[in-house]
């Protein structure tokens, strides 16, 4: 499989589980509005790169550097190490463990995607 497939499928398994996950967890309808704003534009975004391909590769890395730093961010309001005022966005189903599982995976497969996704130059030997 080559890295273009992965990346996509992380994508679409990103979008999917966060899609998901704002459904049934989220208390706040703010929030969950925001949510889906963005999970439908990244939706959108990803259904170009796969049918056009191309610079739409720079919306798709965007989106999922995006959702790695709010990810980060979660993992961090959750370990204590900083303060955001967004404890209820970054809860998932209630439970402190299963939240920062969740926050880890999610971080982890949005770093993977954007590694995945984003073109690289080609390097010319100067041989």
């Amino acid at each position: 499989m080559d890295k273009t497939r992965l990346g996509i499928g992380l994508v679409v398994g990103v979008l999917v589980v966060q899609t998901a996950a704002t459904l049934l967890w989220d208390p706040d309808a703010t929030l969950t509005g925001i949510a889906l704003a963005f999970n439908a534009v990244a939706a959108v975004s990803t259904f170009l790169f796969v049918r056009r391909g191309g610079r739409a590769a720079w919306v798709v890395g965007g989106w999922c550097a995006g959702f790695f730093g709010w990810h980060v961010v979660g993992l961090g309001e959750l370990a204590g190490w900083w303060t955001t005022g967004l404890d209820a966005a970054f809860l998932v189903g209630g439970g402190y463990q299963g939240s920062v599982v969740y926050q880890a995976v999610m971080a982890t497969a949005a770093g993977f995607a954007v590694h995945l996704l984003l073109p690289r130059q080609r390097q010319v030997s100067e041989t």
